[in-house]
């Protein structure tokens, strides 16, 4: 069989929805979702194999203003990961103008010469759908894309559309992964990444930005448990008691929350140990932000 592949960046403002279509489109789990701008930090390959062709979404971090060395690292990744694809997304709201973001990207897309289609997401959102013909305006004169699809990822409107549409730029070659393989995440990371989404969703707004997760233990019994040892990173000392909660109970009930996702990613029982130290300022950090993980 003749196979074929599509390297596709996915990518947009922080919190347009990008990792939520990633796992839609894989069908699992891959990428971390929360209601928080930037809670993606690193590239993450999703595997999607249909038919003879393999497609590797690349659900990048949100395009934003960086404030930290951590930032600019996170913009870097979005810049190297539109520089060799067969395809960019440009994922954006239902909004009928174009943002710095927007336009920083669609340069991107100018400069490298990148096929690119515009997706507007969260249509389920809009009451009007005639609205959505200012939104495809407002792009149209922006750049020249080679489809507008209108979906919404969260309820699977429209992605079925959009992946056809993808399968006009998969090449012929070798396919990058092995068959059943839906992510390139190393099993440590995704474990990581579970526990730093937990602290997005139960977390006042700015703390889990100031956080990293380490995993300081993972091996597996005879009997099939999977011991886990997590250190949650925080800037301040103050964040460290925010975190840790009454009675340790806001430490257990995040703990709680990633074990259950941790088994069903694992498929078999998790046995997990979290503890928190204290790093200032680690965003700007050189080596701490290599140390835990964002290297390119």
């Amino acid at each position: 069989m003749k196979t074929k592949s599509a390297m596709i960046a996915i990518c947009g403002r922080p919190n347009v929805g990008k990792s939520t279509l990633t796992n839609t489109i894989v069908g699992e789990k891959v990428a971390i979702v929360s209601n928080k701008p930037q809670t993606t930090r690193n590239r993450i390959c999703g595997i999607l194999n249909r038919g003879e062709t393999q497609f590797v979404f690349m659900d990048t971090p949100g395009f934003h203003k960086p404030r930290t060395k951590l930032g600019d690292y996170m913009v870097s990744v979005v810049e190297e990961s539109v520089a060799d694809v067969d395809l960019a997304l440009l994922l954006v709201e239902p909004i009928p103008s174009l943002g710095p973001q927007e336009e920083a990207l669609i340069a991107q897309f100018r400069q490298r010469g990148v096929p690119a289609i515009l997706v507007i997401n969260k249509i389920d959102e809009v009451e009007e759908k005639d609205n959505l013909l200012a939104v495809i305006a407002a792009y149209s004169k922006a750049f020249e894309f080679d489809a507008i699809i209108p979906i919404s990822a969260k309820m699977k409107e429209g992605v079925e559309e959009l992946l056809k549409a993808c399968e006009g730029y998969a090449v012929e070659s070798p396919w990058f992964f092995p068959e059943g393989m839906t992510s390139d995440q190393p099993e440590r990371q995704v474990i990581a990444e579970i526990i730093r989404e937990k602290m997005l969703w139960n977390l006042e707004k700015e703390i889990p930005h100031g956080t990293a997760v380490e995993i300081t233990r993972f091996s597996e019994r005879d009997s099939g448990v999977i011991d886990v040892e997590a250190t949650i990173y925080c800037e301040k000392v103050s964040h460290k008691g925010i975190i840790i909660g009454k009675g340790g109970q806001m430490l257990k009930k995040i703990s709680t929350q990633a074990r259950t996702d941790c088994e069903r990613f694992m498929g078999a029982k998790v046995y997990l140990q979290t503890w928190i130290k204290v790093k200032e300022n680690w965003r700007d950090s050189d080596y701490l932000i290599r140390n835990f993980g964002y290297t390119d």
